[in-house]
């Protein structure tokens, strides 16, 4: 109900006074988007993989052909992914400003054009 709040649609039972006295108590919205949450910390230590392969091949682009970096490439992959799913609007996308800001700052390249994504090496 919150989420559909956010995105405009009232019809729901979740009224605005509810969701104000939910936040003056520092109720979590995101609990899987925390800083302690699973799934933050995966985004987090697959972030910090590509950090470094960034720095060690000059690119983002991991080959799914690469037996050492299949995860970190499928995580690669699940972010263009993510990311197509963000720029046609849905809201189901988990990626976050400041996750693309991230991606941005390392060089993340969104669309692989001309090529298939699972051939760099």
């Amino acid at each position: 109900n919150y989420r559909k709040h956010q995105e405009g649609d009232f019809s729901h039972e979740m009224s605005g006074s509810r969701i104000e006295c939910l936040n003056k108590l520092g109720f979590e919205w995101n609990v899987n988007e925390n800083k302690g949450g699973r799934r933050y910390e995966q985004w987090d230590q697959r972030y910090e993989e590509l950090v470094t392969y960034v720095k060690e091949f000059g690119h983002a682009r991991v080959s799914l052909k690469s037996p050492e970096n299949q995860q970190l490439a499928i995580w690669v992959n699940n972010q263009r992914f993510r990311f197509r799913k963000f720029q046609n609007g849905n809201s189901s996308s988990r990626i976050t400003e400041k996750r693309l800001e991230l991606l941005n700052k390392v060089g993340f390249e969104w669309n692989i054009k001309g090529t298939q994504e699972d051939q760099w090496e």
